[in-house]
């Protein structure tokens, strides 16, 4: 269950802050600024997974663990995309692809901590 939490956390923090940089005129496109785009949306997806998992009594380790889970997929893509083997898209794709058993790993790293809250 505190999965599709996150999940559904992740989601609105991405939602809410993404108007909001809309609002503002701030954006990033996958195909221009596909390293930029990337991380401003992980930053989303993590702020709204960071402020659930305090209000729900999590501890900043494991908040951190799960947020971490949304920029570690990049690590090993972005040098790919300077190296011209991958595009923006793909990395958008391989990243989210990734992230989404990271997620699962964190809990499972604190399984105790996820089982209780």
């Amino acid at each position: 269950m505190h999965y599709l939490e996150m999940v559904v956390a992740m989601f609105a923090g991405m939602f809410a802050l993404g108007l909001l940089w809309s609002a503002l005129g701030i954006g990033f496109s996958h195909t221009r600024d596909p390293e930029l785009a990337y991380l401003l949306m992980a930053f989303d997806m993590s702020a709204g997974m960071a402020v659930w998992m305090r209000a729900r009594g999590h501890a900043w380790a494991g908040t951190l663990e799960m947020c971490a889970a949304m920029f570690v997929p990049v690590v090993p893509l972005f040098p790919l995309l300077w190296l011209g083997l991958i595009d923006g898209m793909t990395v958008m794709i391989l990243a989210h692809v990734a992230m989404f058993p990271l997620m699962l790993a964190a809990m499972l790293h604190r399984r105790d901590e996820y089982a209780h809250c």
